[in-house]
């Protein structure tokens, strides 16, 4: 039964209680409109609520009602395509009951619990079942959605039915307990699986910058920073189109109204390439403006995560989205701030380390306990005041995370997109993936990297003096390393977003650019050897061609075309080729 106690005293999204004696993170109801919030202290008699919803009216004395429940997310069908807000409750529905403006106290249910959905059984009566046999499917849009025995659930499968079922009817029944095709998870606790496995596999994105260079694996974390106009959304967009992930979580934490608006007008709009179908099939988005709440904030990263995991647990590599975790942290200080806590650096909470941690640690591929392979791969954007790198989010999260793609503003502003600091960016995966890379794409291709990486460095180094003599000054040889950088700069970290062909190059593909660039490179030094002006090297009709060939249609016929032609151009000029 509901125990019931009064509101003592109010602090903005933070409520004082007496009365009630509830367990941490219990899920309250707060004053005469029942407005959700949850337990985050308890001191004394007295227990301290951050509210999810706006506070302002409470006054003391009002009624203060404990669930006994903590805050759980529903997991189940009819999670696909939907846009909920930090708490699960549907942005649409709650637009359809009350139009543009959501009041407070109003709740929905992250389901429908109307809608009946075509169960097929996989498992048979008289199968001895345990928490993640999978009973059967159900089809949602073009991806199968697997219906699993709940945790905490084992014994012989007693009946099974196929039909047309709400979430909330009996699908089976394991002993004396009933089954059905909705689970409910309480969003701080990661739910359990079997073991986890050396992150070994690359997610491949289709972007030469990323699996080239700074490759992120199933079930990796990632940060990328974004300044405003960085392309942070657009990276994050082709990461959600094009990496073989088959399930993609978005959470919107904290965004600035305009920025959430428009994700969520051009995610319905964006087209699977795998399919054809919209890629909001495979997406739920959580959308949490800046204006919003900002206890909500915090409970939207765990909202997403366990979304992730739940399709995890299914078989799926999910990709999941924080956008941005800076916005998060700065919800943790404003409540850690009413609490009177003892600050830390820059006004954060002393456990912001520990908070980040924890959910970047809900991260990996792993085995579950129903025998298949899932991952989740989280990738959060960290937004830095001022571009201050320094800032403690930014660091904390460097620490916890293994791959940094720095997006950098002086990029920008030279049109070079994506705005990747090939200098300041790293992967500290790439000696997980090397094996995975010789196996499935060519024995060299570690190797190339490491060449490419390194004549990048060689030109940051030459760029100094170059600023300070002129580039006429250095010897052909450096002469002739700037121009391969330049060709690495603006032929194979280039890429464009928006071009049919340009977004989204495969790994042979990558494999063959670079090995292209390297064989340039190696003819030029011969070329250069046997007393070739760079000019005339850097002329060659092949050079262009080799650019171009990106945008072309029938690009990989055209790039064994550029091989062929570039030995007999090098040899025309009189280099030992």
């Amino acid at each position: 039964m509901a125990k019931q106690g009064e509101i003592y005293r109010v602090a903005g999204p933070v409520v004082t209680a007496i009365g009630i004696s509830p367990k941490m993170y219990d899920i309250m109801q707060v004053g005469e409109e029942g407005l959700m919030g949850e337990v985050i202290k308890i001191d004394g008699d007295k227990t301290i609520i951050q509210v999810y919803e706006e506070t302002s009216g409470l006054k003391p004395g009002e009624k203060v009602i404990d669930t006994a429940q903590p805050l759980v997310a529903e997991l189940g069908p009819g999670l696909l395509s939907s846009v909920y807000d930090g708490i699960q409750r549907p942005l649409p529905v709650l637009m359809n009951r009350m139009g543009d403006y959501i009041k407070r106290g109003v709740s929905a249910s992250g389901l429908d619990h109307t809608k009946k959905w075509h169960f097929t059984p996989v498992a048979k009566r008289g199968d001895n079942v345990v928490p993640g046999t999978i009973l059967g499917t159900v089809q949602e849009f073009y991806i199968t959605h697997k219906i699993m025995v709940p945790p905490g659930v084992s014994g012989t499968l007693t009946s099974i039915t196929e039909g047309d079922f709400t979430v909330d009817e009996t699908i089976a029944t394991v002993g004396n307990r009933n089954l059905t095709m909705l689970q409910k998870w309480p969003v701080r606790s990661g739910r359990p699986f079997g073991k986890k496995l050396l992150p070994d596999i690359p997610l491949v994105t289709g972007q030469r910058v990323l699996d080239t260079m700074f490759p992120l694996p199933q079930g990796g974390t990632a940060a990328i920073p974004g300044a405003f106009g960085t392309g942070k959304t657009v990276t994050q967009q082709q990461l959600a189109k094009w990496s073989d992930a088959e399930i993609v979580v978005y959470i919107g934490c904290g965004e600035r109204g305009n920025e959430m608006t428009e994700v969520l007008a051009t995610f319905p709009e964006l087209e699977d390439p795998k399919t054809g179908e919209p890629l909001m099939q495979r997406t739920v988005l959580i959308a949490n403006t800046s204006n919003m709440p900002v206890a909500a904030r915090e409970a939207s990263v765990y909202t997403g995560m366990t979304i992730a995991e739940y399709y995890r647990d299914m078989g799926y590599n999910v990709s999941l989205m924080a956008d941005s975790t800076s916005r998060w942290a700065e919800a943790m200080r404003e409540i850690s701030s009413r609490l009177e806590e003892m600050p830390g650096e820059e006004g954060y909470p002393a456990y912001l380390a520990a908070r980040l941690s924890e959910f970047y640690e809900r991260s990996g591929r792993v085995v579950n306990s129903n025998g298949t392979t899932g991952s989740v791969s989280v990738v959060g954007a960290v937004s830095p005041p001022g571009g201050d790198m320094s800032e403690p989010v930014t660091q904390n999260t460097l620490r916890i995370v293994r791959v940094f793609w720095a997006l950098d503003s002086k990029l920008r502003e030279r049109r070079h997109f994506p705005t990747i600091n090939w200098l300041t960016s790293y992967s500290l995966y790439t000696t997980n993936l090397d094996a995975w890379y010789r196996a499935n794409v060519a024995e060299d291709f570690p190797a190339l990297r490491q060449w490419a990486m390194e004549v990048l460095q060689r030109e940051a180094e030459l760029q100094e003096i170059v600023q300070l003599v002129g580039s006429d000054a250095l010897p052909d040889e450096q002469k002739m390393t700037l121009e391969v950088a330049r060709m690495i700069r603006e032929i194979f970290l280039q890429q464009n977003a928006y071009h049919k062909v340009d977004t989204y190059c495969p790994l042979p593909r990558q494999y063959k650019f670079m090995k292209l660039i390297k064989q340039f490179s190696d003819l030029s030094k011969k070329a250069v050897e046997s007393d070739v002006a760079v000019d005339s090297i850097v002329e060659l009709p092949v050079r262009n061609r080799l650019a171009k060939a990106k945008y072309e249609e029938n690009i990989d016929q055209e790039l064994e075309a550029v091989g062929k032609e570039m030995s007999g151009q090098f040899e025309a000029l009189g280099g030992k080729a």
